[in-house]
């Protein structure tokens, strides 16, 4: 039987996932307080518009903002008294403590929580790969059914996800130090840029770049996410603030000529960045692989880029990541071209052959 799926909210992961659904073999049916975006999501294939008369849904996800998820999901549960409800806030106990003070039906209900999203809103951002390998929390609730999380669990490997649980609080307590809190350090770095000179912004690097990535976001939802984790987003940012302050202090030491102790403290600070990050995991959520960087000049003109990767897989190397920088003022970028260490020597031998220059 085909799975019945109803998604309440066409935006960015509402349309991304009814696509994907879609693609998977689910019947989607598509609703949203806006006619416009619902029919948006239509066109884009995330399914057909709800209506009068369709069947009762196996699923019901809620991709609503996370200040009224919990009233959403607690209306869809009394709505489809058999159908299973979920959604995909970022917060997971403020939803779950909403729809618990609204009655909704707890069996019923378990939450999840995609780790994926773009910079840009809507659905005209939609992606039916936007959730492809990327981390999907199921976050059940102490009185969610067994069947119940097996549905979600179901619809989120569908989706492409690599699907893991947590608790609720588990869960919060991991966003604010994963998400919540990097994307408020990079819209306070970004705020630095404000009041510069246009001849110093335009020293920006990579480096500013990877920082600052995230404080393109949408200052409307983000607000709604921090108030929603605001216990835990406090918590790490407490730790923050205090190492701050040892880099503060070490500084003004510094400045002032003493600096006696001051270097250690730098170095310990950077030095336990180097040890967190290289906890992040690898590609497919794998454990972190130390991979070899060789860096390509890239001529900055159409198609160039193409043939670097034509030529990486024509020299029978896979591609694990690629990060590209552009010379300032220059006619040419820098491509860094991650690979395996043990394949890193042959592929620059390789493109050398092929003409290209390495940087480096």
């Amino acid at each position: 039987m085909t799975p019945r799926v109803r998604i309440v909210g066409t935006g960015l992961i509402g349309t991304s996932l009814g696509i994907a659904l879609s693609r998977a073999g689910y019947a989607v049916v598509l609703s949203d307080p806006s006619p416009t975006a619902a029919a948006l999501a239509r066109d884009l294939g995330a399914g057909s518009l709800a209506a009068q008369g369709d069947p009762a849904p196996d699923l019901v996800v809620v991709a609503a903002p996370p200040d009224v998820a919990g009233q959403v999901v607690a209306h869809e549960l009394t709505q489809w008294p058999t159908a299973v409800v979920t959604d995909v806030a970022s917060v997971k106990v403020a939803v779950l403590d909403h729809v618990r003070a609204l009655g909704g039906d707890l069996a019923r209900y378990v939450g999840s929580h995609p780790m994926a999203g773009r910079e840009r809103s809507g659905a005209v951002a939609a992606r039916g790969d936007l959730f492809d390998g990327r981390a999907w929390v199921v976050v059940p609730g102490p009185e969610s059914s067994p069947s119940a999380v097996e549905s979600v669990r179901a619809m989120a490997a569908a989706a492409g996800g690599t699907v893991s649980t947590m608790s609720p609080t588990d869960h919060d307590a991991a966003v604010a130090a994963v998400s919540h809190v990097p994307q408020l350090a990079s819209s306070l770095v970004a705020g630095r840029l404000r009041d510069l000179s246009d001849p110093a912004v335009a020293l920006s690097g990579q480096g500013i770049r990877d920082v600052t990535r995230v404080a393109a976001s949408d200052p409307q939802l983000w607000t709604q996410i921090l108030a929603g984790n605001a216990t835990a987003v406090r918590d790490v940012l407490a730790h923050v603030h205090t190492e701050l302050g040892e880099v503060i202090s070490a500084l003004d030491s510094l400045a002032e000529g003493d600096g006696v102790g001051a270097r250690e403290v730098l170095a310990r600070i950077v030095a336990q960045g180097n040890a967190g990050h290289a906890r992040i995991p690898g590609k497919h959520g794998a454990a972190p692989t130390a991979y070899a960087v060789v860096t390509v000049l890239v001529p900055d003109e159409p198609g160039e880029l193409a043939r670097l990767l034509h030529d990486v897989g024509d020299a029978g190397v896979n591609l694990e990541d690629l990060h590209l920088e552009h010379g300032l003022g220059q006619p040419f970028g820098l491509a860094e071209v991650s690979v395996l260490p043990a394949v890193a020597e042959r592929l620059g031998d390789e493109l050398v052959a092929r003409g290209w220059r390495l940087h480096g």
